[in-house]
């Protein structure tokens, strides 16, 4: 693996992430998630997942607020499991954008949004040893 490629690559993202969500919400699965994408100073609004409500009510609350979206859920089973489902209860009503989410599954280690920091703090101390 190419830390120095990978590593710009993933900055590169957070970039357009950071600018994108000033005016598009994320949504992902936890507060750990939303806590960890603050700590990548993402500046707009995060939604958490509600695990009180169903798939399809927290879909219906979505849908009455928004018409674009960022989903960000884990690339783990569970979260792969989550997007697919969010995804086809806001079809034909909300454009879901999986971009980001694909490119965190192939270029990190880490199997979830809250481990993105440390990923990204662990590349740059593979480039730049103290």
């Amino acid at each position: 693996m190419d830390y120095e490629q990978t590593l710009e690559e993933l900055e590169e993202v957070l970039t357009e992430l950071r600018e994108e969500n000033k005016t598009v919400p994320i949504i992902v699965e936890g507060d750990k998630d939303i806590a960890a994408l603050r700590k990548l100073e993402m500046p707009g609004e995060i939604i958490r997942f509600n695990k009180g409500r169903s798939v399809p009510d927290f879909c219906d609350i979505i849908a009455q607020k928004h018409k674009n979206i960022i989903l960000l859920t884990d690339w783990d089973w569970r979260g792969n499991r989550l997007c697919l489902s969010i995804k086809k209860h806001l079809e034909n009503y909300v454009n879901c954008n999986l971009k980001y989410r694909e490119v965190f599954t192939k270029r990190s280690i880490c199997r979830t949004v809250e481990g993105l920091p440390s990923w990204i703090e662990t590349l740059k101390n593979k480039i730049h040893p103290e």
